[in-house]
Order: structure tokens, then sequence, then C-alpha cells
């Protein structure tokens, strides 16, 4: 795994603060020295979640996106590393691996003409998919449960596939949105990633929560209903603004969706409401009503992983607001899964 940059104790230097009566997170989780064996290194290791980031925004520049989702690995993992070690954040039961890191294509995106970008941007994704799925493949297949964070959600693919093939199954995923990500298969980019996954096989049962009316097509809402039995949705404004069902019913009939199987936690940042995203919304969940909604579906045995995407880095204090939700969600799915 060429693009796997482990955590150096460098960088554990550089972020992290020791403070004198209190033990921190990242002294009591666990890492490891090289991934020249990451297979052996995880069936040996006794932790239950393997967290890592991916540095990316090309998927989301390959969808006329706005970028900002390749550093947010880096706040998300200083506000993790320096929470309390204690009985409720439990490190020693979690491995730190380090990030997928994509310079090289960065590097030889800065060489394409403009007329050639998105074209370029869209096989990038490509060799993008292959390193994410790779990984989990390995994560899951090693009894290991994913958290992913960062980039952007193209990267929910490389989740589905790699978990569908270190399983041998298709799974069910579980999707936190206000977009659909059902474009077509035009190529890849991160509002596609389920259409792809569908299409070649690896998803099998597919739930939308809290998709945004005025930012769903009449191509894409035909797709749904000639595929409802595969795919399901609630709408943002039948929870929130005409109150048709609440928050807690409608968990309960997404989770009897999707939880006949193995299914992937999907949380895309452009679903809470004023957090720095790759299309930040005004009107959207709370950061209460998110968390909840990862504890409640961690819970559940099933949950095969959770993956956090599309939030951007911005200011220092934004920066830091974003580090802190990250870190909340990890921790909520964790603590979620201690009685899963």
């Amino acid at each position: 795994m060429n693009n796997l940059q482990i955590i150096t104790t460098k960088t554990l230097e550089r972020i992290t603060n020791k403070r004198s009566g209190e033990t921190k997170f990242f002294e009591h989780a666990k890492y490891i020295s090289n991934s020249s064996d990451l297979t052996s290194i995880l069936a040996d290791s006794e932790v239950k979640f393997v967290i890592f980031g991916i540095k990316e925004d090309i998927g989301v520049l390959a969808n006329n996106g706005q970028p900002g989702a390749k550093d947010t690995w880096e706040v998300a993992l200083k506000s993790l590393l320096n929470l309390q070690s204690n009985q409720f954040t439990n490190p020693s039961n979690t491995l730190i691996l380090g990030h997928l890191d994509f310079t090289d294509l960065y590097n030889a995106i800065s060489t394409i003409k403009s007329d050639h970008l998105q074209h370029t941007y869209r096989q990038h994704v490509e060799e993008i998919d292959q390193c994410v799925t790779q990984l989990v493949s390995t994560i899951v297949k090693a009894g290991k449960t994913p958290i992913i964070i960062g980039g952007g959600h193209n990267n929910a693919y490389g989740a589905i596939k790699g978990s569908s093939l270190a399983l041998n199954t298709k799974i069910n995923a579980l999707n936190f949105d206000a977009h659909t990500d059902l474009r077509a298969l035009e190529g890849r980019h991160s509002g596609n990633g389920f259409s792809y996954a569908i299409e070649e096989g690896y998803l099998d049962r597919y739930y939308i929560f809290g998709m945004h009316e005025n930012y769903t097509s009449k191509e894409i809402l035909k797709y749904i209903e000639a595929s409802k039995s595969n795919i399901k949705f609630n709408t943002f404004e039948d929870l929130i603004v005409r109150k048709k069902s609440s928050f807690k019913t409608a968990s309960k009939i997404a989770m009897g969706f999707i939880s006949n199987s193995k299914f992937g936690i999907e949380i895309d940042c452009d679903a809470i409401q004023n957090i720095p995203s790759s299309a930040q919304t005004p009107s959207g969940f709370s950061v209460n009503q998110t968390r909840r909604f990862v504890h409640y579906f961690g819970n559940h045995p099933n949950a095969t992983y959770l993956h956090i995407c599309e939030a951007t880095t911005g200011n220092e204090n934004s920066n830091a607001q974003t580090g802190k939700l990250l870190s909340y969600l990890m921790t909520d799915f964790m603590n979620a899964q201690k009685n899963a």
C-alpha cells in the first residue's frame, strides 16, 4: 500500500499536548511501526477499531464541487488524540493507522491543461478507489471495524466495495446526506459512488436519510422509484419542516430496511447545519441529531464501518470546531459498538 502513510512519532509530537494529572487518548491508542505486512499486523492485534484518513478532494473537484476536504483528517486527528483517556473513550481498543496520501496525483494534476482537468480528475478517482478498496478490505477481512475520515463522498465506493470483497457478499449502506449521490455512471466522482457500487454488484440495499427535496433531480427520483425494492429514502423536509415523522421513528424505519445484513454508515457533513463542507447548508440536521444517529445505528451488530466525509477546512477556529465534531462522532460510534 504505497499510498498509506502511517502515524509517526514526529507527527504525534507536533499535534498532541500532554497535561499534568491527565492521560490523553494518544497515550493509550495503538500505532504501527510499518505497513509492510499490514494483514498480519491486524490479524495479531486485539483492537476492534482501525481509524484512517483520506487526504483528497479530487472526487469533489471531479463533481464540480468546492475543494477543502483534503486536510480534514489533520484537524480530526488532532482533536481525537487530545481527548481524555478514560472508561468512556477507551483508546486502547483503537489503532490509529495513518492516512492515504495522494500527493503524487495532485502533482500530476498541476501539469494538466484546464480543458482536460475534469477527465483527469475522474481518472484519478479510479486510482483513489483502488487504494481505499484495498485498505478497507484488509481491515474488514481481519475482523476489525474501519473508521474512515476525510476526503470526498466518492470514497463511499471504496468503503462499500472493500467491505463487500472482504465479506464475500453484497452489503447495505445507510447515507446521512442531503444528496443521494446516485448521479449517472459518467466517470467516477463524489456524486456517484453509490451508483457505481450498485451497478458493479457490491451494494444491495441503500437508504438515504434526510435527502433535501430541492437538490434531487427528477431523473434520480425516477431511478429510485424503479429500484424501490433496494433503494429507499426519507426527506429532510418531511422530518424537520413538515414533521410527518419523528426522527426516532424515521431511524427505526431505516434500520428495518438496512440491518438485515452487514451495512456501512455514511455521514456526509453537508447534511449538518452550518458545518463547513463541500456543499455547506444553512438548513440541516443539528450536531446532536447527528450524534444520536451515529449512536443508534452504530449500536447494531451488523454495522461494519463508519465513513465521515466532505467536511472542509478553513480558519483556525472553524477547524477546531470541525475537529471536535468528528471526534465526537468517532467516539459515539465506538461507544455504541461496545454493546453491538
